[in-house]
C-alpha cells in the first residue's frame, strides 16, 4: 500500500499550494482567499522511488458553522484515512488559537504528524518558527510551497520509514473515469455519496457547494472506477465570482478526462437551455453519455409524463445516451447507472480490426450502393478504426467528398446497429486516395509515335471512302 499524507490546518495557510508542489500538477484549485478547497481531493506524487498518495483538505478554524462544519468533518475524516499528517501553519501570520486548536486534536491521535511552517519565503525562518515551538509537536520544517523550497527535502524525510511499493502497472488505465456534471444544485454530490455508499462530498443545501474536481478513485465488484465531482455550471452572465470561474474551468477540463459523462437533470425543474449547453459541449468533446434525472421521487404522474414528453422531444439528437430516472437522496435508481455506465465506456473503448469494419462496410455497401455523382459511381473501398472515447471510423474510398450527407447516415447507423455501439457518440471521417496518376502525361516512345500515325492515316482513309459511298 501507498503512504498516505493529509494536509490539515487554517484556511488559506498554503494547502493547496503544497498539494500541487506533491503532485506535480496544478490539480487543486489554488486562489489567495481562504474557503477555497471543501471537499477532500486525493492525488498521487512521486519522490525518488517511492510512490505517496496526499489528501488535500478544507482549512479548520475551530467555530465552524454550516457548511464550514461540513468542511471541517472532511478534515478529520482525512486525518484519519492517512499515515501522516502535515499540519501546516502559516509563518508571516504567527500563531493563531485556531493553530492551537487543531494541535490539541493531532496530539491526541497516534499519527505522525509534522509541523510544517509555509510561506517562509523573504523572512528568517528561524524568527517565522520561534512562536510554534510551544505547540508541542516537535521540530517545525520551514517551507516556501509557492517557491517549492524545502518541499522535496520534506516530503523524503517524512518517508524515509517507508518501504518503496511496487508499480501499480497499468490499473489507472483500466480505471473507468466517471464525471458526475450539470448545473449548481442539481443534486450531484449527493449522487456521488450515494455511488460510493458513504458522505465522500460535501452535501448542503446552497448552490455552488463544490468548487473543485474532486477525483475519488474506488471499486465496485473488483472493477476499478474513478468518480468525478464537479462544480456547477451556471449561465456566463451570472458568474461573477473568480473562483468560480476557474471551477467552471475545472469542469470542463473533467469532461475532457473522463471516460464516461454523467449528466444530472432535475426532473422538478425541466430540461433547461443550461443543460443544453452543457450536453452540447459533451458531444462535442466525444464523451460516452449517461444522462441521469434526478429528484424523481415525490412527482406526481402527470409531471412524470411531461419531462418524458420533453426529453423525446427536446433531446432526440442525443438518442444514443441511456436515461435514468433517480432519487439520489433516496437511492432509487441509482444501481442500475452502473451497467450503463460500464455499457458506455466498452462502447467508447471498443477496438475492431480492419478486416471486421472492411467486410461490414463492403456488405453494407452491398446492400445500398452510393448513388452516381456526375456520371460515375462513388466507391468505397475500405474501413479501418482511427481512435476511441469517442470511436472513430475512418472510410477510404474515391471521391467520398461527393457523397450525400443522407448516405452518411445511413453507414454511420448501420455500423452503430452492427457493431452495437451504446451509450457514446461515434465519428466518421471519410478520406478520398489520391489519383498517382493525376496531372501527368505519358511521352510517347518512337515505336509508339509511327503506331500512332499509322492509326490515324488508316482512320482518314476509312472515312475517304465512307464518304465515297
Amino acid at each position: 500500500m501507498l503512504p498516505v499524507i493529509a494536509l490539515v490546518g487554517r484556511p488559506n495557510v498554503g494547502k493547496s499550494t503544497l498539494f500541487n508542489r506533491m503532485t506535480n500538477t496544478r490539480d487543486a484549485l489554488v486562489a489567495d482567499m481562504p474557503g477555497v478547497t471543501r471537499d477532500r481531493k486525493y492525488g498521487e506524487g512521486k519522490v525518488g522511488e517511492q510512490s505517496y498518495i496526499v489528501i488535500d483538505t478544507g482549512g479548520i478554524s475551530g467555530d465552524e458553522k454550516g457548511i464550514d462544519h461540513e468542511m471541517a468533518s472532511q478534515s478529520l475524516q482525512a486525518i484519519e484515512d492517512a499515515d501522516v499528517v502535515f499540519f501546516m501553519v502559516d509563518g508571516r501570520a504567527g500563531l493563531m488559537p485556531a493553530d492551537a486548536l487543531i494541535a490539541d486534536y493531532l496530539r491526541r491521535t497516534e499519527k505522525t504528524i509534522y509541523l510544517v511552517v509555509n510561506k517562509t519565503d523573504g523572512i528568517d525562518p528561524d524568527v517565522a518558527m520561534s512562536d510554534f515551538h510551544t505547540l508541542g509537536l516537535g521540530e517545525p520544517i520551514p517551507v516556501a510551497a509557492a517557491h517549492n523550497r524545502g518541499v522535496t527535502v520534506l516530503t523524503e524525510y517524512c518517508l524515509s520509514g517507508f518501504e518503496e511499493d511496487e508499480e501499480p502497472g497499468d490499473e489507472e488505465e483500466r480505471r473507468v473515469r466517471i464525471a458526475i456534471v450539470g448545473r449548481p444544485n442539481v443534486g450531484k454530490s449527493t449522487l456521488v455519496n450515494r455511488l460510493l455508499g458513504e458522505e465522500r462530498v460535501i452535501v448542503f443545501d446552497e448552490a455552488g457547494t463544490t468548487r473543485d474536481s474532486i477525483y475519488i478513485p474506488y471499486e465496485r465488484d473488483g472493477k476499478p472506477y474513478t468518480l468525478i465531482d464537479t462544480a456547477g455550471v451556471r449561465r456566463r452572465k451570472n458568474i461573477t465570482e473568480v473562483v468560480e470561474k476557474f471551477s467552471i474551468i475545472k469542469t470542463l477540463q473533467s469532461i475532457k478526462d473522463a471516460n464516461v459523462v454523467v449528466l444530472v437533470i432535475d426532473a422538478r425543474q425541466g430540461l433547461t437551455d443550461q443543460d443544453l449547453h452543457m450536453l452540447g459541449f459533451i458531444m462535442e468533446t466525444g464523451r460516452a453519455l449517461v444522462i441521469a434525472l434526478n429528484k424523481w421521487d415525490g412527482m406526481t404522474e402527470e409531471e412524470k409524463k411531461e419531462i418524458k414528453e420533453q426529453i423525446r422531444r427536446r433531446l432526440d439528437f442525443a438518442g444514443f445516451a441511456r436515461f435514468h430516472f433517480i432519487s439520489a437522496l433516496y437511492g432509487s435508481g441509482v444501481g442500475e447507472m452502473y451497467g450503463s455506465v460500464n455499457e458506455a465506456y466498452e462502447s467508447a473503448m471498443a477496438k475492431w480490426p480492419t478486416n471486421r469494419l472492411t467486410l461490414l462496410l463492403e456488405d453494407i455497401v452491398a446492400d445500398h450502393q452510393p448513388p452516381q455523382v456526375g456520371g460515375h459511381r462513388i466507391k468505397l473501398r475500405y474501413a479501418h478504426q482511427g481512435g476511441s472515447n469517442p470511436p472513430i471510423i475512418v472510410v477510404h474510398g474515391n471521391r467520398t467528398d461527393h457523397l450525400p450527407e443522407s448516405y452518411k447516415r445511413y453507414l454511420k447507423n448501420k455500423f452503430i446497429k452492427i457493431l452495437k455501439i451504446h451509450g457514446t457518440p461515434v465519428r466518421f471521417e471519410f478520406k478520398t486516395g489520391e489519383n498517382p496518376f493525376a496531372g501527368k502525361h505519358n511521352s510517347l516512345t518512337p515505336r509508339q509515335q509511327r503506331k500512332k500515325v499509322r492509326f490515324q492515316t488508316h482512320v482518314k482513309t476509312l472515312k475517304k471512302k465512307a464518304r465515297k459511298k
